[in-house]
This record gives structure tokens, sequence and C-alpha cells, in this order.
């Protein structure tokens, strides 16, 4: 079976943690991480991280630690899911560059900021429902 890997930030930004707003017109907006694949030529996952960071919102990270792996099984492929969480030093929107840009059919991909409480938490559509819940526990304690 083959096995494909991911890595996804959970960015913090004072006390704002920043998401992707994914959407198509007509249907209701999730909210997700930043992130993608690992590509043959990054040299590790926080490699991978960086490069995915850089093109999805144009920003660079400080040190990035891995907080939570979700495995999803599938008939031909297992996806791993890589969580990482790490500081955003500066962010510039116009830096962004990646190929899920320049597709309008893979839709909308706006950076959000969200403060870092449970509350906000709860009100987004954070996907998967396993990071969302690990976040609502957790993310109380990454406060600046």
């Amino acid at each position: 079976m083959k096995v494909r890997r991911n890595v996804r930030a959970v960015l913090l930004e004072g006390d704002h943690l920043i998401f992707l707003r994914r959407g198509w017109p007509g249907i209701p907006s999730f909210y997700t991480t930043v992130g993608g694949g690992v590509e043959a030529d990054d040299a590790d996952l926080e490699a991978a991280l960086r490069r995915e960071v850089m093109e999805e919102i144009g920003a660079t990270i400080g040190p990035a630690t891995e907080f939570l792996t979700l495995t999803e099984p599938g008939e031909r492929v297992t996806v791993v899911q890589h969580y990482f969480r790490a500081d955003v030093l500066d962010l510039d929107v116009s830096r962004r560059g990646g190929p899920e840009l320049d597709d309008p059919d893979l839709g909308d991909f706006t950076p959000i900021r969200v403060p870092l409480h449970a509350p906000a938490l709860t009100a987004l559509d954070l996907q998967p429902p396993e990071l969302a819940a690990y976040l609502r526990t957790h993310a109380h304690s990454w406060r600046p």
C-alpha cells in the first residue's frame, strides 16, 4: 500500500490562529489548516511545511513542533497528516504562489485570523473534526 504524507500548520500570530477559508460558490465555507503534500525534493517534513506556508499564505514561520498525527487509511493510499504548531514571523499575501491559487476549480483559499479561544474555534466549521476537538481542548495553553 502506498503512503502519502501531508504537513499541516496551525499558525499562531499573537493571540490569533491563522486558518484557510475554503469554499466554492453556492456551498457553505469550511476552514482548514495551511499545508499540503510532502514533495520528493523536500529535505524533511519541516521543509515541506515551510514551503507550503509560503506558497499558500506568503508567510515565514519560526520553529515548528509536531503535535498531532492523523492517519486516513484508504484502499490504495494511506494518507498521514502531520500537524505542526508554529509562530508566524511575517506574512505578506502578495508572496503567495502555490499551484492551487491558479486553479479556480479548487475554490477559495483565503487566510483568516481567529481569536485563540474555544468559543471562536467552536464557531468555525474547522476540518478535520479531530483537529477541531484537539484545538478546543488544548489551544488555550498556547496563549502568548
